[in-house]
This record gives C-alpha cells, sequence and structure tokens, in this order.
C-alpha cells in the first residue's frame, strides 16, 4: 500500500502524457480486446461479454458466466482491484460458475468500461464508482447478489453494500485495501527519502500509473521484467507473455480510475475515507468474509477489528496458504474452494 502512493504525486507530474499516447505508448482500445480476448481463451465455460449503460453515457464492461441450471441462484458479481480487469479472473470463472451465475465488470474508468472524468472530492469520486456499479445493477436486472471484491474492489463492495443494504446477501473481501485509519507514526518511524519516492513512482507498473506510460515502447518490456510474478501466476494457463500483454494494455490507456483513485488516498496509500470509521453503518444482517494470502504484505488486523466490530454478525476470517496480494491468481484452486464454501447458504 506505501508503494502505492508514491507514483501519486507522478500522475499529477506526467498529466500530460496521455497526449502522447497514440503515437507514443503502444496501446489503443482493439489491442486491450484482443488481450483480454487472449487471457480468457482457457475459460472452458461459455460466457459472454457486453457494454452495460449505467449513466452519463457511461458503459461498464461485463462478463457473464451463466449456466442455464443455476439461472435461479442468487448471483456472484467479481469486483476487480486497482489496475485490474475481468480477464484476471481467468482461472476462477469455471469454478465459481458452478452454482450460481458470475459477472465480473470492469469498475468504472478501468479496462473496457468508460473512463470519465472523476471528482477530484474523495467522497465525490467514491460514490462515482458506487452509483455505476448500482446502475449497472438495476440495468442488468440483479435483485440481489454477492459481491466479491479485491484491493480496492473490496473497498467498493462495503460502500455500495451501506448505501444498498437490500441489494447483497454476502460480502467476499478479497485483501481489502482502505480499510485501517493511517498511524500518526508511519512517516515518523519509516521515512522515506524522495530520489526513492521517485523510483517507486516511475518504475512499479501497478501504481498510479504515470511511469509505465512515460515509458512508451519499453512499457510491455517493462511490465514483464519487473512483475515477473504475473506470469508464474498464470503458468497453469499461459507459457508466453499473455498476462503481461493485458496487464500493460489495460494500463496504458489514458487515466482515469486511477486518478479517482489517487485522490482517495493519502500519503503512504492509506485511504482518505477508511471503511473502517463506516463500518457501523453496515446493516449486520450482511454476512462478511475476509480472504487474506499468507505471504502477502497487506495489513489483516483490520479483519480482526471488523470482527469486533460487528459482534452479532456473521464475520469469517480465511487465510489461504502461499498466497500473496492477488490470492485468486496464486493459489486459485484453494480460493476457489474457500469461497464456494462460504457461498454455499446463499440461495
Amino acid at each position: 500500500e506505501a508503494a502505492e502512493e508514491s507514483c501519486s504525486s507522478m500522475a499529477e507530474q506526467w498529466c500530460w502524457i496521455p497526449r502522447w499516447l497514440p503515437s507514443w505508448c503502444p496501446t489503443s482500445q482493439s489491442q486491450l480486446q484482443s488481450a483480454e480476448d487472449m487471457m480468457l481463451r482457457c475459460v472452458d465455460s461459455p460466457f459472454s461479454k457486453q457494454h452495460v449503460p449505467v449513466s452519463s453515457g457511461n458503459q461498464l464492461w461485463t462478463l457473464i458466466v451463466s449456466r442455464e441450471s443455476v439461472k435461479h441462484r442468487t448471483p456472484m458479481v467479481l469486483l476487480h482491484g486497482f489496475g485490474g480487469g475481468v480477464g484476471l479472473w481467468a482461472q476462477n470463472l469455471d469454478a465459481l460458475s458452478q452454482h450460481r451465475p458470475v459477472f465480473a465488470l470492469d469498475l468504472l474508468g478501468f479496462g473496457q468500461s468508460s473512463r470519465p472524468l472523476f471528482s477530484s472530492d474523495a467522497q465525490e469520486a467514491e460514490d462515482q464508482f458506487v452509483e455505476s456499479i448500482e446502475k449497472w445493477r438495476a440495468k442488468v436486472g440483479l435483485e440481489s447478489m454477492i459481491l466479491l471484491g479485491h484491493n480496492l474492489g473490496g473497498y467498493l463492495a462495503v460502500s455500495y453494500s451501506i448505501k444498498h443494504p437490500g441489494r447483497v446477501k454476502h460480502i467476499v473481501l478479497v485483501e481489502p485495501w482502505g480499510f485501517p485509519e493511517r498511524p500518526d507514526t508511519v512517516e515518523a518511524d519509516r521515512p522515506i527519502p524522495v530520489w526513492i519516492k521517485a523510483l517507486g513512482a516511475m518504475f512499479s507498473p501497478f501504481n498510479p500509473l504515470a511511469g509505465l506510460r512515460l515509458v512508451g515502447p519499453l512499457g510491455p518490456t517493462l511490465v514483464q521484467t519487473l512483475r515477473p510474478d504475473f506470469k508464474r501466476k498464470f503458468s497453469s494457463m499461459f507459457s508466453d507473455n499473455t498476462v503481461s500483454e493485458y496487464i500493460y494494455h489495460l494500463n496504458a490507456q489514458t487515466p482515469s480510475g486511477e486518478t479517482a483513485f489517487k485522490n482517495m488516498t493519502i500519503p503512504y496509500g492509506y485511504a482518505k475515507r477508511p471503511m473502517l470509521q463506516r463500518m457501523e453503518q453496515l446493516q449486520p444482517h450482511i454476512p462478511i468474509t475476509i480472504v487474506y494470502g499468507s505471504r502477502s504484505s497487506i495489513d489483516s488486523n483490520s479483519s480482526s477489528t471488523i470482527k469486533e466490530m460487528r459482534p452479532h454478525s456473521r464475520v469469517e476470517i480465511i487465510t489461504i496458504h502461499g498466497a500473496g496480494h492477488y490470492v485468486y491468481a496464486d493459489q486459485p484452486d484453494d480460493f476457489n474452494k474457500r469461497v464456494l464454501q462460504v457461498c454455499v447458504k446463499v440461495a
């Protein structure tokens, strides 16, 4: 999370880079579409993809896996994290759709969804994300749903559920971002030299992503070099650069959601509006499952705090051994099995 902030200031400094995109960054909407198709080529279940109109001319890119035999079950809706997209669920879609329909969407401002101008105000930007999800739900016609969110998607899942509690049967938070308050001692205890912040900003492709666009044609190689772990995460599906190509094209597009995310953070990657401060607003009848990877650097203390704050609610904490922050990709079989188990009681 600390790294997530280190690039935020750079995103503002390099705000002129998008003008270079057509010639400087080797990406396009069609290339992103092709990269996503490659990511999904090993999904065995029949699925459909479509743009769903939400509001103000915006659309959310949606992948739907729905078997005829389970169409009556409460659907599961997958919300990816910062810098992600529907293709990153490639190792989960078949398993999770066995017992209920699954909808995966690119959040507003990310992937193949519309990339509008977000408010610079943290609350208003958050509301834009949440409102787009509600408009999407109404348009698709889902009466209620299980919300599963990773990283930023987990934060938005709870924010949505506070506003629309009647629409949510169960929340699954996977390595959620934005829950704890920033400790007062963080800067005094861990001063970070300016040059390290600058290097982190330039060369971490999963931070607000000006650095990735800045290097232009070197971007795809940069992703492969700095994040070889993603190739390993999907090694059971792909032996080539499918994953790094998809990640590059997801994040080399004109910034929108990443700018909103930047405006929702304070230094060291903490949320301006920490979700723990609002958990008492979440209806007690909504069960929560929180999934962490045993090898993740994300602070899991928030899960214990949530459990203490909800003594009369169902809160389950699951640790997936051998997994890092991208739990669903690091240990997909174990992740899929555990998620199916916790959701089995949802009709």
